[in-house]
């Protein structure tokens, strides 16, 4: 799933076929993108997209090929605001939200109406995990599920989670870059990061406190590291319940 963030308040101040015009500009790059990447899009809902990747045609590396759209969908981006830029329209940014599993796919409907779609509580958590990439400050998320069969990125870890409308908790992940690119520098963040949240688990909030501490100053990315430090703050005065494993639950879409 990627979807537009403010695309409300950006539809407000477009006159309707300019509005038109901006999306047919935005979703042309961003579904070549996908075809190219051996998705199929299953349907435009406003500004938003919905891509699966397995079929019709079976994709052994299904999950590679939804992470690699991802990144270049993020990367196209910058090309099309610059466009927009010299049209005197806004920029956008986009979330993206991607999890591997087995679901329904075929012809569905009515009498009335087909459409070719997917269905089923993988498809459900994809969605949860686009309306996270807010709450964490990122651009792109992705599920254990789909981490676990795209083993050739660096990912950083960003929490354990029980997303709304589930209660099995989930590990959702930020894909960062392709593992031979990781720099130096990156993976003694996520070192630390990883042992940052390993405390925090723990409910050694001294320890955990440090390292998010740490990051905060150095990262030049250092949102995920303030929330952590800040919930520590909180637990430190309010301490979890007990088996609380660290999961935590997202009440809204």
């Amino acid at each position: 799933f990627s979807d537009i963030r403010g695309f409300t308040t950006l539809s407000e101040g477009l006159p309707p076929r300019e509005l038109s015009q901006l999306m047919n500009e935005f979703l042309t790059p961003m579904t070549h993108i996908i075809h190219h990447s051996r998705g199929t899009i299953d349907k435009y809902m406003g500004d938003a997209i919905l891509a699966f990747w397995g079929a019709p045609i079976p994709d052994s590396a299904h999950a590679t090929h939804a992470v690699d759209a991802a990144f270049k969908m993020l990367k196209s981006v910058d090309g099309v605001n610059a466009n927009f830029r010299e049209r005197g329209w806004p920029e956008i940014r986009i979330g993206v939200g991607i999890n591997t599993g087995s679901m329904s796919v075929g012809n569905m409907g009515s009498e009335f109406r087909m459409a070719y779609t997917v269905l089923g509580d993988s498809v459900n958590l994809g969605s949860r995990l686009e309306g996270l990439t807010k709450n964490y400050g990122v651009e792109l998320i992705c599920s254990e599920y789909t981490v676990s069969q795209a083993s050739q990125y660096s990912y950083r870890e960003l929490d354990r989670v029980r997303v709304k409308g589930k209660n099995e908790p989930v590990t959702i992940y930020e894909p960062l870059c392709l593992m031979s690119d990781a720099a130096l520098k990156l993976k003694k963040e996520i070192e630390i990061h990883t042992e940052g949240l390993k405390f925090y688990r723990s409910e050694r909030w001294k320890d955990a406190e440090e390292c998010f501490y740490e990051l905060q100053r150095s990262s030049d990315s250092p949102f995920i590291y303030k929330l952590y430090f800040d919930r520590i703050q909180h637990f430190k005065s309010n301490p979890p319940n007990p088996g609380w494993g660290g999961v935590f639950d997202h009440k809204t879409k």
